[in-house]
C-alpha cells in the first residue's frame, strides 16, 4: 500500500473514530478567556470525571483575550469547526463562554452578544444550542478562593490572587493541579458562588459574582 500523503483525510478518520465512541450525554463547547488557567482547571475536571472528550470539548479562544472575542471565537468554532483539533462544525449542544469582568471594555457587550444567541444556533441534528456567558468578576480566582473564603464584598483581582496564595501556597497563573487542590473543598465553593449568585449577577459590577460554580456543577454531574 502506498505511503499515506493526506494529513486531512487522517484527521478526518481520527475525528470519525472520536465520534463513533462518543458517550450518550450532551457535547459541550467551552471556549475560555485565558489561555492555560481555565482551560486546564476544566480539563482536570473532564478527565477526573471520566467525560468522553467528544463529549466535551475545551479551547482557549484564539481571536484575543476580550470577553466579546472570546464569545465570538465561540461561536465561529461552533459555526465553521476546525479540521486540525478534530472539531466539525455545529457538533455540539451547549456553548459556553468562560470570560472575567477585570478592567475589560467589552465585557457588557460580551454578556449581551452571548444572551442574543442562546438558543438562536442549531447543531448538525437541528436542535436549538443553549450558548451561555460564564463570567467571574473580578475574575476566575473569585471562584477557587470561594473554596477558602466566603467573599461578600467588591475585591479587586489582585487582592484575590494575594489571598488565594496564603490559602495555595506558590499559586500562579497557568498552573495545573488547581482541581486536584481544592476538590475536597468543592461543596463549599458551590455554596458560596450559589449565595452570591441570589445576591448578584454578571451585570451588578463591581459586586462579586462567579457563575463557574454553574459549569463545574454540569460537568461533575454529566454522566449521573
Amino acid at each position: 500500500m502506498g505511503r499515506d500523503n493526506q494529513p486531512k483525510d487522517r484527521q478526518l478518520r481520527r475525528k470519525a473514530t472520536k465520534e463513533a465512541r462518543r458517550a450518550g450525554y450532551a457535547r459541550i463547547l467551552i471556549v475560555t478567556e485565558g489561555s492555560k488557567t481555565e482551560p486546564l482547571y476544566l480539563e482536570e475536571i473532564r478527565s477526573a470525571y471520566q467525560l468522553h472528550s467528544a463529549n466535551v470539548e475545551v479551547q482557549p479562544g484564539r481571536l484575543g483575550t476580550a470577553p466579546i472575542q472570546v464569545v465570538r471565537y465561540a461561536k465561529q468554532l461552533f459555526d465553521e469547526g476546525d479540521l486540525l483539533k478534530g472539531i466539525r462544525p455545529k457538533s455540539f449542544d451547549q456553548i459556553y463562554a468562560v470570560f472575567d469582568r477585570d478592567d475589560h471594555d467589552s465585557y457588557f457587550n460580551a454578556l449581551n452578544l452571548a444572551n442574543s444567541l442562546d438558543g438562536k444556533l442549531r447543531n448538525d441534528e437541528k436542535q436549538p444550542v443553549s450558548f451561555k456567558a460564564i463570567a467571574s468578576i473580578p475574575s476566575f480566582e473569585l471562584w477557587l478562593l470561594l473554596h477558602d473564603e466566603d467573599i461578600q464584598a467588591p475585591i479587586h483581582r489582585d487582592e484575590v490572587m494575594a489571598r488565594l496564595k496564603q490559602h495555595i501556597p506558590g499559586y500562579e497563573k497557568g498552573a495545573g493541579g488547581t482541581f486536584a487542590t481544592t476538590r475536597d473543598r468543592l461543596a463549599l465553593a458551590t455554596l458560596r458562588a450559589q449565595a452570591l449568585a441570589q445576591r448578584f449577577n454578571a451585570h451588578t459590577d463591581p459586586e462579586p459574582f462567579t457563575a463557574l460554580h454553574e459549569l463545574v456543577i454540569l460537568l461533575t454531574t454529566l454522566r449521573a
